[in-house]
């Protein structure tokens, strides 16, 4: 199975395939965006009633446009990469507009991991833990451990 991390990155350069990216700059984008989207899951996850956000968000019961882990993530790019680099406006807005197309695209990637024949909160968190040995996971289920008992 291939890790989170993976995934978003896939996605990452799906997504931003025909996007002119000055190659001095090429790889911080494509990392930025895919830390800011890993990042936004992570943190979102460890916080009350992240778990419940991020299996609506990958069962498609919220719009991911305007979900609060895809502002977030496109937070994280804008502030964290794109303030940096001084790509020019028209280059930003069009890579901070991939974050959503990214996120999206990601929602369809995540599928049933559990086996149990639909898509909830112990895929998504098997889908953040990826291979063996991450603590993303342990760090999820000890915080949100009551919740995946009353499930």
């Amino acid at each position: 199975m291939a890790s989170i991390s993976d995934l978003i990155m896939q996605q990452v350069r799906s997504m931003t395939n025909g996007v002119q990216i000055p190659a001095n700059a090429q790889s911080q984008v494509l990392n930025g965006l895919s830390s800011s989207v890993l990042g936004s899951l992570t943190q979102t996850v460890a916080r009350p009633g992240g778990a419940e956000m991020l299996k609506s968000l990958f069962t498609g019961k919220s719009d991911v446009a305007s979900s609060p882990v895809t502002e977030l993530a496109g937070n994280l790019f804008s502030t964290n990469i794109l303030s940096k680099l001084n790509l020019g406006s028209a280059l930003n807005g069009t890579l901070s507009g991939l974050v959503p197309k990214i996120m999206g695209s990601l929602s369809n990637v995540i599928r049933d991991r559990d086996g149990d024949g639909d898509v909830d909160i112990n895929d998504i968190l098997l889908s953040l833990r990826g291979g063996s040995g991450n603590s993303i996971l342990s760090a999820a289920t000890s915080i949100l451990g009551g919740i995946l008992k009353k499930k």
